[in-house]
């Protein structure tokens, strides 16, 4: 199941941080790592502090942009170190690592972390169904990149060591994968200019605002091709 879960690191400035993530990963038997966009890929500095985790520092995947990292994940958690302007379903923690562990039975997850100084920008933590919130102190909340990635990292694997000892119950929905998603936002939007519901020069927050929507309805691979059926009528209707 662990090897199901991504962690994912985006647009990475220290190359130090990354060995130390690799460290934090493994310690809670976690080994796939992803990169996107890093400033500069694993360097010695990275293996220095990755201190015995060089593995996962030479099996990492160096990637472009986060939509390719996710693309075959069916669940994408966003670490979120502060509130938006547009509220999104939340996890804490511990709901987090229960996630994680429920569908990595089955399907492919990603944790997904931002820049040490800046985190993830609006469109990128759009693209991931949740967001959980470490709840540090609120007068020295001053986690870096490697100690988010242990904090969750533990959640996890405390997960998993509690379901070793219950019955092995697996997940039997089929979730659409981050890539799929992806597709169906795109018809929809192109469906919206083509019915004349959005203008292309004035798109407002009507995308995010379905975004939030349909990720809250958490719609399952069936359901998502209804939708996107519905659109091809639609489309078709209006020719």
């Amino acid at each position: 199941m662990l090897e199901n879960v991504k962690i994912v690191l985006v647009n990475t400035s220290h190359t130090g941080n990354i060995g130390s993530a690799a460290r934090a990963m493994k310690t809670m038997g976690l080994s796939n790592l992803v990169l996107v966009d890093p400033v500069q890929p694993p360097d010695s500095h990275s293996s220095a502090l990755a201190a015995g985790a060089t593995d996962i520092l030479g099996n990492a995947k160096i990637v472009s942009t986060l939509a390719e990292a996710i693309a075959d994940c069916e669940l994408s958690i966003a670490a979120s170190a502060r509130s938006r302007t547009l509220s999104w379903p939340m996890v804490d923690p511990r709901e987090c690592g229960a996630k994680v562990v429920s569908e990595g039975k089955k399907h492919k997850v990603a944790l997904v972390f931002g820049r040490e100084n800046s985190g993830l920008t609006n469109e990128e933590l759009q693209q991931c169904q949740f967001h959980v919130h470490i709840p540090a102190n609120p007068d020295y909340s001053s986690l870096n990149l490697a100690m988010a990635v242990q904090t969750l990292s533990y959640e996890v694997r405390m997960q998993f060591l509690e379901q070793q000892d219950k019955k092995d119950e697996v997940i039997e929905t089929d979730y659409p994968t981050g890539e799929q998603l992806e597709g169906f936002y795109t018809h929809l939007e192109e469906s919206l200019m083509h019915t004349g519901f959005m203008i292309k020069q004035h798109p407002g927050q009507v995308i995010p605002k379905l975004r939030r929507l349909f990720n809250r309805a958490r719609p399952d691979s069936h359901e998502l091709n209804i939708l996107r059926g519905i659109l091809t009528s639609i489309t078709k209707t209006n020719k």
